[in-house]
């Protein structure tokens, strides 16, 4: 009893840090920097912040990903707290690339972090040859040391001179997962719900088209379940403020709870411990069209969108789901 209690405390913290370090850690190391220029340690930022000038384009170049980061034992941890599964319908070519778009958001998207960001569903040993490359809002790869972090675990800018980089400058076997719905999509996240915001975003489709990068729909089941939601009214301050961040700043603050780290029983930043299932469906093939039309882009990001909602219809039972829940897309 002893054992399996400090087993789900270890668990527990091993998610904990997580949360913590995508909420403060570009924060606290921002205001230590800028603290340090005021006192006997100012060449430490200076110094930081010299690299950095020089460092400056190398998250939109590929990074620095290191696999030691991406295999530490702490990611294993991750896992098995919810427990998160990868589950494969198809193989992807290391002769090819591709462009994945993951659904949905959800709070801070632990299933896409988890399979793609880390090897603890050893994806380099289901998908051989191919290297998963995570695509995030960009605005943090300007936070100190946040940056490297991310770098670290093969993370990039959801940028447009990022994405092309990776998709025509690094050979093939390169495949960007885009947590298409952003934000905006953050917003729609609650238990039970199957919202993601897709009818109007065709950019990942035009940049997959310009780089004759596959697509390949991702869903994962549960991702909108480990948090609960505050919703505002519409005609508080507290939403209007929402949405000016998403428009201008590109995230949503949202006003969320899991539970508690050590007491189930009370609110905390901890994901509630849910099975978290994503399934990468079968790649759409995508032509070559430096210079795509919009009847082109509109064209397979219709293919994409039924192939989305396929792969949702076909394992919806299997991932806990009846048969009467439908994937709503707005």
């Amino acid at each position: 009893m002893m054992e399996d209690s400090l087993r789900k405390h270890i668990l527990a913290l091993s998610v904990f840090q997580w949360v913590l370090s995508f909420l403060l850690m570009g924060a606290i190391f921002t205001l230590l920097f800028l603290y340090l220029m005021f006192t006997s340690l100012w060449l430490i930022p200076v110094t930081y912040f010299t690299w950095l000038f020089f460092d400056w384009d190398t998250p939109e170049r590929g990074g620095r990903r290191t696999q030691w980061v991406r295999r530490w034992t702490v990611w294993s941890c991750f896992r098995e707290y919810f427990p998160i599964k990868l589950v494969k319908t198809s193989s992807l070519s290391p002769d090819k690339n591709y462009v994945l778009g993951c659904h949905p958001h959800g709070i801070l998207s632990a299933a896409a972090f988890c399979n793609f960001a880390t090897e603890a569903n050893d994806f380099s040993n289901l998908y051989p040859g191919v290297c998963p490359w995570l695509a995030v809002l960009a605005g943090i790869f300007r936070l100190p040391v946040f940056r490297d972090y991310l770098m670290s675990a093969g993370i990039v800018p959801v940028s447009k001179d990022s994405i092309r980089f990776l998709l025509s400058q690094s050979g093939s076997g390169n495949a960007v997962f885009i947590v298409v719905g952003g934000a905006a999509e953050s917003l729609q996240s609650s238990p039970g719900e199957h919202i993601v915001m897709l009818s109007r975003r065709k950019g990942f489709v035009r940049l997959a088209l310009q780089n004759g990068a596959d697509l390949v729909p991702v869903y994962s089941f549960g991702e909108n379940d480990i948090f609960e939601q505050v919703r505002l009214n519409p005609d508080s301050w507290g939403w209007k403020l929402q949405l000016l961040f998403q428009k201008h700043v590109g995230f949503a603050p949202c006003l969320f709870h899991g539970r508690g780290v050590f007491n189930v029983d009370s609110w905390g930043l901890n994901p509630i411990p849910r099975t978290l299932t994503t399934v990468v469906g079968r790649p759409i093939c995508v032509p070559y069209s430096p210079v795509p039309s919009e009847e082109d882009v509109s064209y397979y990001h219709n293919l994409y969108m039924q192939g989305l909602k396929q792969l949702f219809d076909e394992h919806k039972v299997s991932c806990g789901l009846s048969e009467n829940d439908t994937l709503c897309i707005i």
